[in-house]
């Protein structure tokens, strides 16, 4: 029988190589040999982990009950968070609300999916390995709608992501700081195609009709709020490139980038028909207004 230092030696090289099934057969024969030694919790932890890693939400749920159940509640314990996302996937709900309670969180009252307003922050969407960075409104610790209308092929304003819990990066807006937290799979998808559109028009028009399509629940965002990163700005000095989208404040000034007669393109996440009616109504609100070129962004 294979020594316990051994066993652990061997897994840990296996994870130092990004070997994460390696590590995975490791550890779970560690664990199955002292699965409660002083040091179990963080193989416990790491097992789960590995298998997150993996791909395998089953086994990372699985095996994330007993992780969670080595470490104190409510004290931030990272096995609570993980366990959270694992039991999201599953849509076991009352494992995963007990998890964030787990970790420390507060909830909204209830039961089933949660479904709340957690405030605004980004995700890293990678769907092909091209990063863009969108924004996103949290709906529970681990899952977010995208309020942006995204760039990329087949991605969609208002489709619901699960992502990672340690953030990536960040975007400062107005000296406020949102966190940038990694894309871990599509939760949910949206219906709504993504539409360009060009618009004569001022900054201040082209913001009334963005509130006048948020006001109807679909999207409106200027071109020139998507701009190529450098690593050190995208991810805090660790990898890749994306779009991000600005909002004001720092790099706030692609907000109002145009041609010099006035126009401007724009993103639209609605169906053609109701683009149309929403742009012929915001028109006729002001003179000098007009749009033209209505068509699929990625046809």
């Amino acid at each position: 029988m294979t020594a316990p230092d051994e066993l652990e030696r061997a897994a840990y090289e296996a994870w130092d190589r990004e070997d994460w099934d390696g590590a995975a057969q490791g550890l779970t024969e560690l664990v199955a040999l002292l699965p409660d030694s002083e040091r179990s919790p963080a193989w416990w932890f790491d097992l789960a982990l590995a298998h997150k890693f993996r791909k395998d939400w089953a086994r990372a749920y699985e095996l994330g009950k007993q992780a969670a159940a080595r470490y104190p509640r409510g004290e931030q314990e990272p096995a609570f968070w993980n366990l959270g996302i694992a039991a999201t996937i599953m849509r076991d709900w009352a494992t995963a609300r007990d998890a964030w309670q787990g970790y420390g969180l507060t909830l909204p009252p209830g039961d089933g999916e949660i479904d709340a307003d957690l405030g605004l922050a980004c995700v890293r969407l990678e769907p092909d390995g091209e990063p863009e960075v969108v924004w996103v409104r949290r709906v529970c610790p681990a899952r977010a709608r995208v309020v942006s209308v995204p760039l990329t092929a087949d991605r969609r304003f208002g489709e619901v992501v699960l992502h990672d819990g340690a953030p990536s990066g960040e975007r400062v807006v107005d000296g406020v700081r949102y966190p940038v937290f990694d894309e871990l799979m599509l939760w949910a998808t949206s219906d709504l195609p993504t539409l360009s559109v060009t618009v004569t028009a001022s900054g201040a028009d082209v913001e009334e009709l963005a509130e006048l399509f948020a006001a109807a629940g679909l999207g409106a965002e200027p071109a020139g709020n998507a701009r190529v990163l450098c690593a050190c700005c995208d991810e805090g000095n660790e990898r890749g490139e994306g779009n991000e989208r600005s909002e004001g404040g720092e790099g706030g000034e692609a907000r109002d980038r145009h041609a010099g007669d006035g126009t401007r393109r724009v993103w639209l996440a609605a169906p053609p028909d109701r683009a149309a009616e929403l742009l012929a109504e915001w028109r006729g609100r002001a003179p000098g207004r007009d749009w033209t070129g209505l068509a699929e962004a990625h046809g």
